[in-house]
């Protein structure tokens, strides 16, 4: 084992939420270490949505990103907005923003994150930030001058010791479970699985995303997400604690609405599958946790942070790294790498910027265990433009959409629509 190394600042993970964090203290001119145990491009089981959430923070970086990312036809997909199909087949069609002819450029994109996550360490700064790729963390301790990170790689094992770890390093985050272990809660996690299809018909002209909430999959959903050249990015979420009372076979219950759900077995008549079927775990923000604690921050999946009613998280991840590493500057400013310190400048910035949202997530995902209810809305929207246009504010401005929150919203939509 080789004498300990020193680095300011080392971010474990260098998917969305790790990538940002590097960006920006790079931007900063902060020196910093980036540990991921894969050789990218590699694969990540996702929907590959990225939102307005995933634009703005782009746009605070480098307005150039976008301007990439929108001429890159083969890799990025422009998307103008969602479609919420409910229970009983009505559709919502919600655009992004209200105004789409105001926009430059497209406010979403889908990109497959094999492509998404090889695009953004590509901007990893070399002058900045020193990329130990290909290698696993395999402990965290405090240390006396911060934390101890060690890591194998080629078959040696090598420490490094920092004032601030950034944990990146998803839903199974050794960073997490070392120093801010978190119950498994099963009404707070997804379970879901992904596959990719060639031929799929039927997508909208402005390739709105799509989020099918089909009953027996409520309060989870079935997605189709079009892909650059013709493909899409389909398949199911749902509650943990739903798919192991049912005792769900999360695999043949996609296969088995790709081929019997109306509405939707008709899009795939010609439609081939183009990869496995793989799954992956989502931990929803829906239930607030500590995300740091002395020396250590948590963010995108590390943190708990994906929407629980739309099932988003590179967004959300990128914003949490680009908060992170303001953290990490300030404290580094301020010689103050306390639990207190970093509770105040990050976890109370990520409850300020999150955490409503979070919460009427939370409240819209149960409100989907009342098919009834979802298909209220969505025929009445169906007939009335006002509607449609109070609900698309919605998606842009959380005061408005808090007002799903309230009993007396529904009694003036059954009156006054």
């Amino acid at each position: 084992m080789k004498p300990v190394d020193y680095s300011k600042i080392i971010i474990i993970g260098s998917g969305p939420a790790g990538a940002i964090a590097s960006l920006f203290l790079s931007q900063k001119h902060i020196h910093h270490t980036i540990i991921d145990k894969a050789v990218f491009p590699r694969d990540k089981v996702c929907g590959d949505g990225l939102s307005g959430k995933a634009v703005s923070v782009l746009k605070k970086l480098d307005m150039s990103i976008l301007e990439e990312m929108k001429n890159n036809t083969s890799g990025f997909l422009g998307s103008w907005g969602v479609v919420f199909a409910a229970p009983n087949g009505k559709k919502l069609e919600i655009p992004f923003k209200k105004d789409l002819s105001k926009e430059s450029h497209p406010p979403g994109f889908v990109s497959k994150r094999f492509v998404f996550d090889e695009f953004l360490q590509a901007k990893i700064h070399s002058g900045y930030a020193q990329l130990i790729a290909g290698a696993e963390v395999t402990g965290l301790k405090k240390s006396m001058d911060g934390i101890e990170v060690t890591y194998e790689k080629g078959g040696n094992t090598e420490s490094i010791c920092a004032k601030i770890v950034i944990g990146a390093d998803g839903e199974r985050s050794i960073t997490a479970k070392s120093f801010l272990h978190q119950a498994f809660d099963q009404d707070h996690f997804y379970a879901g699985i992904r596959g990719y299809y060639k031929g799929v018909t039927g997508f909208h002209p402005l390739n709105f995303i799509e989020l099918h909430f089909i009953p027996e999959l409520l309060p989870g959903y079935f997605w189709i997400f079009p892909l650059p050249g013709g493909m899409a990015n389909v398949g199911i979420c749902v509650l943990s604690s739903k798919a192991g009372k049912d005792k769900m076979n999360l695999r043949e219950t996609m296969l088995h609405l790709i081929k019997s759900q109306p509405g939707i077995k008709e899009r795939f008549i010609n439609a081939k599958p183009e990869s496995k079927v793989m799954g992956w775990g989502l931990p929803l923000g829906s239930k607030k946790r500590k995300l740091s604690t002395d020396h250590v921050l948590l963010t995108g999946d590390a943190a708990s942070l994906i929407d629980p009613f739309t099932g988003e998280g590179i967004g959300n991840a990128m914003v949490s790294g680009m908060l992170a590493a303001l953290a990490a500057e300030l404290a580094i400013t301020n010689n103050d790498y306390s639990a207190k310190y970093l509770f105040n400048q990050y976890d109370a910035e990520i409850e300020k910027v999150m955490r409503n949202e979070l919460k009427l997530s939370y409240t819209m995902q149960k409100l989907c265990k009342k098919p009834w209810l979802f298909n209220f809305i969505a025929s009445k929207s169906e007939k009335n433009a006002t509607l449609r246009e109070t609900i698309s504010c919605m998606f842009e401005d959380l005061d408005m959409r808090s007002k799903l929150r309230d009993p007396v919203y529904y009694f003036k939509l059954l009156f006054n629509f």
